[in-house]
């Protein structure tokens, strides 16, 4: 029988949602969404760098000699932005992003954000962490008005942007926590050093099939529970 705790996770993944008209957009598109309870948090770590450097040497090799932007599933997502009138060269999606550093090295955050970096740039697959907690109702993902509200900083202070009409968006009942699909961010539900309940977003388009997007999303799950042992991890397809 599921526990209490799993219960009120799964009742809130139940009520997320995804608007007909990003449907409309692009009708191959799933999210795969994960919440957890009892995760320990804080900065990097062992099991946390060990996760992102395995990472970073796998997708060395997969992309040795062939531009990041080519891979199937990432061209996809640059079709995706241009749909809303995003310029894929100037606001990337996130798995592009990350993979465009690879050279450099990518940068270390703290132990979730980290873990879940690992797992969008092994698999090419945008994934962003929030903390569940900061949430004001449900996840959505719909195509923005214009006069939602978008938490940054800027300058070092608290500051507040809206989105452009039509972007795509994922959004809670505050406002909008993650702009252009996979972009960027929000400061508001943003992961910290005290996150211990956190809800994790795995996009993928057609390219990128059920089973491809089912086994990133129990790598992540794994590599949860590997760092917080008594964690709980329920999942659900949004399809």
């Amino acid at each position: 029988m599921p526990s209490d705790l799993t219960l009120g996770l799964d009742l809130w993944l139940d009520e997320a949602a995804i608007d007909p008209a990003v449907r409309e957009l692009r009708p191959d598109y799933r999210a795969l969404l994960l919440a957890a309870d009892g995760l320990r948090p804080g900065p990097s770590d062992e099991h946390s760098e060990r996760a992102l450097a395995a990472a970073e040497a796998a997708a060395r090799t997969r992309f040795a000699g062939t531009p990041v932007a080519d891979h199937p599933h990432l061209a996809a997502w640059r079709e995706a932005f241009r749909a809303f009138g995003a310029k894929p060269q100037r606001t990337r999606p996130s798995a592009e992003a990350l993979l465009r550093r690879l050279d450099e090295g990518l940068p270390r955050i703290d132990r979730l954000t980290d873990l879940y970096n690992a797992v969008s740039v092994a698999h090419a697959v945008p994934l962003g962490g929030e903390d569940l907690d900061r949430y004001t109702g449900p996840a959505r993902l719909v195509r923005a008005d214009g006069t939602e509200p978008f938490e940054v900083t800027s300058g070092g202070e608290p500051a507040v942007e809206h989105p452009r009409p039509g972007e795509v968006v994922w959004r809670d009942d505050a406002g909008v926590t993650c702009r252009r699909w996979n972009w960027r961010q929000c400061v508001r539900t943003r992961l910290t050093h005290d996150t211990t309940r956190a809800f994790f977003v795995l996009d993928a388009l057609g390219p990128l099939d059920d089973d491809a997007l089912a086994t990133a999303g129990e790598e992540l799950r794994a590599a949860l529970l590997a760092g917080s042992p008594d964690a709980t991890v329920v999942s659900r397809l949004l399809d």
